[in-house]
């Protein structure tokens, strides 16, 4: 059985309605013979892959991201798995740099970067199984061809992951270190992550300023959807109280503003991760010309 909470359980809608158009997608691709060599399919399975491990749902104890905030808990429940990371958070706790909202906004880096490695893992996995059954296979057909170029393709995506996680790490390590800088353009951290990739594209320097706009316009949906989600929290902790007194009508008054807010958190996040998902392919694609 799945424990998740009120905005774990919208993420996952949110995450499982992208999925779904995806699939749309790919199904009129696949009808038109767009997809002959399987790659939109094989990734379609990676961020299934993704989605069932980060939501627990993958039969694996203790595998989704617990749903921590810093200052509501008191103490951060969650843990980082990683040593470099545990460190770097012991030290920016104790530094005595950071207001407690500074230390919230630090944890929801740290818990964004840790996720960033997860992916990157799953699709780690799924390259080395496909490695081996490349390897197994002793006549090289047309079909192995394409298969390869789907081993290629994943390589690429792999490249920009671990990019992205290192400059991750070394915005971790300076901000612990330094403090939050005030003059810093972006605050969200898949913000400041798109912001660094886009710097690193070949992009134009008027595509790279209309980008920055376009960041603001993502940042400020972000801090919208932020928003939804701390009042449906406060929706869902003040229902439980509700239901243990027995008031019918302020139970049903409860309940109808908590669907209410349970619908416009669903929606922003729905509407956040397809921005995010175009804004990640645009500067994916500018990296690759920078192969090219």
């Amino acid at each position: 059985m799945l424990h998740l909470s009120a905005v774990k359980l919208a993420e996952l809608h949110s995450d499982l309605k992208i999925q779904e158009k995806d699939e749309l997608s790919w199904k009129k691709l696949k009808a038109e013979g767009l997809d002959e060599d399987g790659e939109k399919e094989a990734k379609l399975r990676r961020n299934l892959n993704v989605i069932m491990t980060k939501y627990g749902m993958n039969g694996k104890k203790d595998s989704q991201l617990l749903d921590t905030n810093y200052i509501k808990d008191g103490t951060e429940s969650d843990t980082l798995d990683d040593p470099r990371l545990e460190k770097l958070w012991s030290k920016a706790k104790t530094s005595g740099k950071f207001s407690d909202e500074e230390l919230d906004k630090l944890w929801r880096e740290f818990k964004h970067h840790k996720e960033k490695i997860r992916e990157y893992n799953i699709l780690l996995e799924t390259v080395s199984r496909t490695e081996d059954v490349h390897k197994n296979l002793i006549n090289p057909s047309e079909e192995n061809l394409v298969k390869e170029e789907i081993l290629h393709n994943k390589h690429r995506e792999l490249k920009e992951k671990l990019r992205s996680i290192n400059q991750g790490f070394e915005r971790l390590r300076k901000v612990s270190h330094q403090g939050y800088d005030t003059t810093s353009e972006f605050e969200e951290p898949r913000v400041i992550d798109l912001w660094d990739m886009a710097k690193s594209a070949n992009f134009t320097e008027k595509e790279l300023e209309s980008f920055r706009e376009e960041l603001k316009h993502f940042e400020a949906k972000i801090e919208k959807h932020h928003h939804y989600q701390k009042q449906l929290e406060i929706s869902h902790e003040k229902l439980k109280h509700v239901e243990g007194t027995g008031d019918k009508d302020h139970l049903n008054r409860n309940k109808e503003k908590y669907a209410m807010l349970q619908e416009k958190t669903k929606e922003l996040g729905y509407k956040v991760k397809k921005h995010l998902q175009d804004l990640s392919s645009r500067i994916s694609q500018g990296l690759q010309h920078n192969e090219l």
